[in-house]
């Protein structure tokens, strides 16, 4: 009778058994049928999608595809290939205005670095583009897409090693550029502790991942992942870095490791043929007159691209094949495009007004006025007053209100010290009014050397050629001291019509001597008055010395 009973029991829960298993198999096979349905439905929807193109935008079609087709940055260009051509191929920050061919250079670039049989790049070398700006950063270090991280057990998308303990480290921009060449767009914009990771791997050229998970002593890890836990992930490769910023705002630990390239803004003539290959690349005609109207208003290739896109599809709407010069004024009308700053200097001689050379914008060069009127008082009776210029500008850093004093203001104190000591011009017996009638408020000491002329000129009655341009602070020695900016403020003065441009003397660069404008080193007041006013120095070496030795006035013509 027991016996009876256990075989019922055993056959009873055999029963149950096979049921169970019965159910749990048709439910996955259920499963994967949904799964399979759902996976068909879906794929033809990728597929169709797939299917669905659009044309290839103008801005892609017109994209540089050898070095050929980068227009006006040959000097840039050829800086950059001989950082990433040569047997040593070198980090390199490109700096520059947007739209003007960074990027592109850089990909073109490696491409012939790879053709090159002296270059280390090999035929498989990879190009790994990011954006700084978007880069998605986890302070935790769950997620860090630049250098790399691990994805723990307890995290979602540890992967199939999670349920086993096992962390899984994940490759960074940095080891897929392994070999290559890693392009960091905006690379200002970096965050300052991927900043600090970044600059460790360029050191060490290998990213160290750690893990509260990991163990050595644990066998069940396999050993791919102790090998990268205990020698690192490769990451040799070469960085090309793009900015917009200035140099000065970039951190010096990242400037100190790369090679500094420069692009310069693109000139009208350059604009113009930028817009004519695209214009032509999208089948219309324009003429030379619709160009020169372009070129004044786009400021950079991107610009002159989108520009003669918009105006071609308002030609091929109106079934046209040549854009108007309506079609690009009503575009600049409702894109609200501002006109470049330039400047066409005027002929003859001025009294009180002289042109200083400034730098606005990504590395743009202006030509401006500064204008000073003068009128004797009784002694010590004199005011000065200076318009166009910021005075001071306060910014929050840490929690505190900073206020930074105007260089520029300073400038104009610099000059009065070096009038009254080198030349006896007391500036108390007059009044003195300085101004810069130009478009943006001026900020910066580089035009310290043109404030001391137009002073000069003032108080004195002595004109200024209209055709002469300079830059440079002044010291209250007399002093000229090095600016920023020294190559596109020779530009800008060439384009305006400047035959003569005085620079410092430590900002004098040999390709100066190729340009159809003379470009003249000073070093003092002293030499600066001999270009402009043609005042003769006594003992020219010792000129200054002298002068603070004796506080005399050394120069004649006074």
């Amino acid at each position: 009778m027991l016996m009876t009973i256990i075989l019922i029991v055993q056959f009873v829960f055999s029963v149950i058994i096979g049921i169970y298993f019965f159910k749990a198999l048709r439910q996955q096979t259920d499963n994967k049928q949904a799964l399979d349905k759902e996976s068909v439905k879906e794929l033809n929807k990728l597929r169709r999608l797939q299917n669905i193109k659009l044309t290839t935008p103008l801005s892609e079609v017109t994209r540089p595809k050898n070095l050929d087709d980068i227009i006006g940055q040959q000097q840039g260009i050829r800086a950059l290939r001989a950082a990433l051509c040569s047997p040593n191929p070198q980090h390199v920050i490109i700096y520059g205005p947007p739209g003007i061919g960074k990027t592109a250079a850089a990909r073109v670039v490696l491409e012939e670095a790879k053709k090159s049989i002296i270059s280390p790049f090999t035929s498989e070398a990879k190009y790994v583009e990011i954006d700084a700006t978007t880069l998605r950063f986890d302070d935790r270090g769950i997620a860090d897409p630049l250098i790399g991280s691990v994805h723990d057990p307890i995290y979602q998308g540890a992967g199939a090693y999670g349920p086993s303990g096992i962390p899984q480290p994940k490759m960074g921009a940095v080891t897929k550029a392994h070999g290559g060449v890693l392009f960091i767009d905006e690379i200002g914009e970096l965050h300052s502790i991927q900043m600090n990771k970044l600059l460790k791997v360029l050191e060490d050229r290998k990213v160290f991942l750690e893990s509260a998970y990991y163990s050595s002593e644990n066998n069940n890890i396999p050993a791919h992942i102790h090998e990268i836990f205990q020698k690192g992930l490769p990451a040799d490769f070469r960085l090309v870095a793009a900015t917009t910023r200035l140099p000065d705002e970039i951190p010096p630990a990242i400037r100190s490791r790369c090679v500094e390239v420069f692009f310069n803004p693109l000139s009208d003539d350059q604009i113009i043929e930028i817009a004519s290959n695209a214009a032509k690349r999208s089948g219309s005609k324009i003429s030379s007159q619709s160009l020169s109207f372009l070129s004044k208003y786009a400021h950079n290739g991107r610009d002159a691209v989108n520009i003669i896109q918009i105006a071609n599809s308002i030609a091929v709407i109106e079934n046209r094949t040549e854009i108007e010069l309506a079609d690009l004024e009503w575009i600049v009308e409702f894109g609200q495009y501002s006109p470049k700053i330039e400047k066409k200097v005027s002929e003859g001689e001025m009294i009180g007004c002289v042109n200083g050379l400034a730098v606005y914008g990504n590395s743009y060069g202006t030509v401006m006025d500064i204008e000073v009127s003068s009128t004797p008082t009784k002694k010590g009776m004199g005011k000065l007053m200076v318009t166009g210029i910021v005075e001071e500008e306060q910014f929050d850093g840490r929690g505190q209100k900073l206020t930074k004093k105007s260089s520029a203001s300073a400038s104009v104190y610099n000059m009065l010290t070096v009038l009254y000591k080198y030349y006896g011009i007391d500036y108390n017996d007059y009044d003195i009014h300085i101004n810069f009638p130009c478009t943006a408020p001026v900020d910066g000491p580089s035009a310290g050397i043109a404030i001391v002329c137009a002073v000069y000129s003032s108080i004195k009655n002595i004109p200024i050629d209209s055709h002469i341009a300079m830059t440079g602070e002044i010291s209250i020695k007399g002093i000229v001291k090095p600016v920023g900016g020294v190559v596109a403020k020779v530009n800008a003065a060439k384009k305006a019509g400047i035959t003569k441009v005085l620079v410092p003397n430590e900002n004098y660069q040999q390709l100066f001597n190729g340009m159809d404008i003379k470009v003249v080193g000073v070093s003092s007041i002293f030499e600066v008055f001999e270009q402009v006013f043609d005042i003769k120095t006594v003992n020219i070496k010792n000129q200054i010395s002298v002068a603070n030795d004796a506080n005399v006035i050394i120069a004649d013509g006074i």
